[in-house]
């Protein structure tokens, strides 16, 4: 008996809006698009929400993770009839009712009343489940399928999903898809580790093309960042989405101002002057987002999701997501005064605010106020999709340009800076090797959530990896005129370091 067809709703013409179905029959993930991007059928991904593929027959929805692009349609799923559990990790249990309050305030109602009714019907709908641990889905005389979350290493709660389907008579059938794949050396999660088999692997390629710099040279490259905001009396802006990337700054950040204090401490080496210039010890980092600052909360209360150094830290009496020099900003009318305090003042301080591509939030009005001068900075830590102000502010922003905020234009006169090393996915190294540390190699890998270039990108390298292998390779790229690519025997490349 054949294995289960896989059908992508979404995700394969960009890396926002994941939405995946395997037909035995299971949802996984439910995402909202953003920036530019667009469906499978063109049309532009702001205004894709309804759902428009059968639910009949779908057992259950399971999340990988609370990120918007990929659970912020679980509203429009609710309203198309969906009545079936939504299973997760147990972090994202904590996490995702956070995210969809949120995402149904400011896209279906900001009406109390109705935003507690949901709610209530999304709790009643989530099922934690644990790491590590099968669970049965479906047990019939027909075909029997199990389930396992395994740590993904993006964000908190974040989960790539085992499949293992058994037919009484015919071929067993180990499925796995990656959700999205954490980066190695991130802090305060641990790594993914590759499961031991996969028949059929359905990954992300965000970063399929590319390479993040090292973890050693990103930490030197914000230190010189920081450095220039205390010289510059300038302030550091950082656009971040509310959970992942905002409670790794802060966990970086913490360690940065505690190494830097502790060495101005020190006595002075014979022959060095000690550098006093620098006032680390009172450098304000402004966390400038409500929904942030719940998100951390929920991360501090999580700890013991953490990996061994971030606890290390902890027993040392450290607390990396709640220090002295960082201050919280709840109001609006806060917000305001915040913006116009650093803007009007020589006061340096790092601002870290939503959304994390400049489309929305607190950070816009911070970028109006600070785009045309030169003393302040913008640090990029994410990935700015096509479309979004933040990919325009990071294109033209090196050469004098403007970027477009609410129709209107501001001229680009901040330094402009970008980190891949910050990405919470991994890289192109980092995905090859979660394929090739498993045990037993897929033999079909579908490459979705990424570019063209950067799914094109990964799978050249993935199919010069397996030249060789006794297992024969069959890479789909769902959504680019459904080109299926087959293994083909290739010479490896000079210096290969996978």
């Amino acid at each position: 008996m054949p294995y289960p067809d896989i059908l992508h709703h979404d995700a394969i013409s960009g890396v926002t809006g994941s939405c995946h179905q395997l037909l035995v029959s299971f949802l996984i993930d439910c995402g909202l698009f953003q920036g530019a991007e667009t469906s499978a059928e063109g049309r532009v991904g702001a205004r894709r929400l309804a759902i428009d593929f059968p639910l009949t027959g779908i057992k259950a929805l399971i999340a990988t993770h609370v990120h918007i692009d990929h659970v912020g349609r679980i509203p429009y799923l609710f309203a198309a009839g969906f009545q079936e559990p939504i299973l997760c990790s147990e972090p994202s249990v904590k996490l995702l009712p956070i995210v969809l309050e949120d995402a149904f305030k400011l896209g279906v109602s900001r009406d109390q009343k109705q935003a507690e009714r949901y709610l209530k019907l999304v709790e009643q709908r989530i099922v934690a489940l644990p790491y590590k641990t099968w669970f049965t889905l479906v047990d019939t005389p027909q075909v029997q399928v199990r389930v396992r979350l395994q740590r993904a290493g993006h964000i908190l709660g974040s989960a790539y999903v085992e499949f293992d389907v058994k037919y009484p008579v015919g071929e067993n059938k180990r499925i796995v898809f990656s959700g999205d794949l954490g980066a190695p050396h991130a802090p305060i999660l641990p790594a993914p580790r590759s499961p031991y088999k996969a028949d059929v692997l359905v990954i992300e390629s965000t970063y399929g093309d590319r390479l993040h710099e090292d973890c050693r040279s990103r930490r030197q490259r914000l230190e010189q960042v920081l450095q220039h905001a205390l010289s510059n009396q300038g302030t550091v802006l950082i656009p971040a989405f509310s959970i992942g990337r905002t409670q790794e700054l802060l966990y970086e950040l913490e360690d940065i101002i505690h190494c830097r204090v502790a060495a101005a401490r020190k006595p002075a080496r014979a022959g060095k002057v000690k550098d006093t210039a620098l006032d680390w010890s009172n450098l304000p980092i402004i966390l400038d987002s409500p929904l942030a600052s719940r998100f951390t909360q929920v991360y501090r209360e999580l700890d013991r999701f953490w990996d061994a150094e971030a606890q290390s830290r902890l027993k040392k009496g450290r607390n990396p997501l709640s220090f002295r020099n960082l201050l919280t900003v709840d109001s609006h009318k806060a917000h305001l005064a915040m913006v116009n305090r650093l803007a009007q003042t020589a006061q340096p301080a790092i601002v870290i605010a939503g959304n994390g591509m400049c489309s929305s939030g607190r950070i816009v009005n911070y970028l109006k106020a600070m785009l045309a001068d030169p003393r302040h900075d913008i640090l990029f830590v994410g990935y700015q999709a096509e479309g979004t102000p933040g990919r325009q502010i990071q294109r033209f922003g090196q050469r004098g340009g403007y970027v477009e905020l609410d129709g209107q234009r501001y001229d680009i006169q901040a330094q402009v800076h970008s980190m891949g090393g910050y990405s919470a996915h991994a890289d192109q190294a980092g995905l090859i090797r979660f394929i090739t540390r498993m045990r037993h190699w897929p033999s079909e890998v579908r490459i979705v959530h990424g570019d063209k270039s950067a799914r094109h990108g990964l799978s050249k390298v993935l199919r010069e990896r397996y030249v060789g292998q006794s297992t024969h390779l069959d890479i789909l790229l769902p959504g680019l005129d459904d080109e299926k690519l087959m293994s083909e025997p290739l010479p490896r490349l000079q210096g290969d370091t996978f």
